[in-house]
C-alpha cells in the first residue's frame, strides 16, 4: 500500500529534528510569517513548491526531502544500523544532524544577542532624545 506524502507533517518533523521552533522559522521566513501561519502550514498535505524551496533554504535541507521523507524508511534504517559497541577497530560515526542542530543553536543564540543589542541601542537612543528635548526646553525658557 502506497502511503501519501504529507509535506506539512514532514516539515514539522524536520523542524523538530533540527530543534527549530515555529517562531524561529517564521522569523527566518520574513515579516509576513508568524507562529500561527507555520502551524497552519504544517497541517497542509501539499505545500507550494516556491514556499517549500524557501523553507528548505532556511532549514538548510534539500527541497526533495519534504517529498521523500518516510517514517517507515527511518525506522528501517534505525533498526538495521549496526551498534558501534559491536564493532572492533572501526572509526567513530559522526552524525551530521547533530552538527546541524549545534550550528542552528549557535545561529539562534546569535539572533537573540543581536535583538538584545538592538533593544539596548533603541533604549539609549530614546534616553538621548529625552535628554535633548529637556535641554531644548531649558534653553527656550
Amino acid at each position: 500500500m502506497e502511503q501519501k506524502i504529507h509535506q506539512g507533517r514532514n516539515l514539522k518533523r524536520f523542524r523538530e529534528m533540527l530543534g527549530v521552533k515555529q517562531e524561529s522559522l517564521a522569523f527566518d521566513l520574513g515579516e509576513d510569517w508568524n507562529q500561527k501561519k507555520i502551524s497552519m502550514l504544517e497541517q497542509k498535505d501539499v505545500i507550494d513548491y516556491k514556499l517549500l524551496k524557501q523553507i528548505s533554504e532556511v532549514l538548510k535541507i534539500p527541497v526533495e526531502a519534504f517529498d521523500t521523507f518516510s517514517e517507515e524508511h527511518v525506522v528501517n534504517i534505525i533498526s538495521n544500523t549496526v551498534d558501534n559497541g559491536n564493532l572492533v577497530g572501526c572509526q567513530t560515526i559522526i552524525n551530521p544532524i547533530d552538527k546541524i542542530v549545534q550550528l542552528y543553536d549557535e545561529k539562534t543564540a546569535l539572533y537573540e544577542r543581536m535583538l538584545k543589542e538592538k533593544d539596548d541601542i533603541m533604549r539609549q537612543k530614546d534616553n538621548m532624545l529625552n535628554t535633548f528635548e529637556k535641554l531644548i526646553d531649558k534653553l527656550q525658557k
